[in-house]
């Protein structure tokens, strides 16, 4: 039931529904090669990269939680629950970027990295045009429906893009460089940006030009 909602804003939920099971379904299948590889291969990347699509998992069973709210009880009812799946996807950023970070100090005192994966190198270069494609549409459908909550889960599908671009240049560079180092350095690059996001997320702030 959509309890008199507004039919464009019922397509719109419905659209994000899309686009949270298309995420759930390419998730599971890049958290499990990603991980397995990450084992294989001894890279924090990979490994960072496979923590990454566990926490989209989770994100998007949260949004669809969120979004079938506002379809059972409508809009009005929604805003507890907006605020609560952006404080979760708030938390699920903050551990993202621990992870991150910690992953890296580890290697970079331990001082090794990891293997080259093929595997691994595969299923990033196919996760790169597949997140920039969901977050773009996911930040769209956040901007029109005034969604702090979707807008959290676009920039986790951003995150799993850029990450996706790091463990490609990261393993190619060691590859070819020898530099063990550079797996953990180049994880570096998504933290600042996560924290900034999930710091917006927990408070709840505003991300768009339309009110709730």
């Amino acid at each position: 039931m959509s309890h008199n909602q507004p039919t464009d804003r019922v397509s719109l939920i419905r659209t994000a529904f899309l686009l949270e099971w298309i995420s759930l379904a390419w998730m599971a299948v890049e958290a499990t090669v990603a991980l397995t590889s990450s084992v294989a291969a001894h890279s924090i990347t990979l490994a960072a990269f496979g923590l990454d699509s566990l926490i989209e998992l989770a994100s998007a069973g949260v949004l669809i939680w969120r979004l079938g709210v506002e379809l059972r009880h409508g809009q009005e009812f929604s805003e507890h629950a907006e605020r609560l799946a952006s404080r979760i996807g708030g938390a699920l950023l903050f551990t993202l970027a621990l992870y991150v970070a910690a992953s890296a100090a580890w290697s970079i005192r331990a001082g090794k990295g990891g293997e080259f994966s093929s595997l691994g190198v595969a299923v990033a270069l196919a996760a790169i045009p597949v997140m920039y494609v969901l977050a773009r549409r996911k930040l769209d459908i956040a901007e029109k429906l005034g969604s702090r909550a979707m807008r959290t889960d676009a920039v986790e599908s951003i995150a799993c893009g850029w990450l996706s671009f790091v463990v490609v240049l990261g393993l190619f560079a060691q590859l070819l460089t020898g530099l063990w180092w550079i797996d953990a350095v180049t994880s570096l690059g998504i933290v600042g940006f996560l924290v900034r996001e999930a710091r917006e997320a927990w408070r709840g702030e505003e991300c768009c030009s339309e009110s709730h």
